[in-house]
């Protein structure tokens, strides 16, 4: 029902930035996306959700202000925004869909589907 690719990781020096890509295809509309992330041996973490339709964002207290999420529905693309990156950064990020309402936009035990992950290193 719905496919999620992420794009876009790879290696950055502290302070500098990236941006990531999620495509998607679904054959119903997607009502939140939501990028988390997880480093070696640490629980995953939701790092920035959008409600599309909403045109409402969610951000981790760790990224606020450092981190955008934003979408192209032309391009059923939705991207996370990072700079200021610092080494705590460094994980395998994920982005996330579901097809409903749902509490806490910012759990990943709330999203139905996931994309593969990209990793993003930052080194100090």
């Amino acid at each position: 029902q719905v496919h999620l690719v992420e794009s876009g990781g790879g290696s950055v020096q502290a302070g500098g930035s990236l941006t990531l890509s999620c495509s998607y295809t679904s054959n119903r509309n997607i009502i939140v996306m939501g990028w988390f992330r997880q480093a070696p041996g640490k629980e995953r973490e939701g790092v920035a959700s959008m409600r599309p339709f909403a045109g409402l964002t969610y951000y981790a207290d760790s990224v606020k202000g450092r981190f955008t999420v934003n979408q192209d529905s032309a391009k059923n693309t939705v991207y996370l925004h990072m700079t200021g990156l610092e080494p705590d950064d460094t994980a395998t990020y994920y982005c996330a869909a579901v097809l409903r309402w749902v509490a806490e936009p910012l759990k990943g035990a709330e999203y139905t589907y996931w994309g593969q992950g990209t990793q993003v290193t930052v080194s100090s």
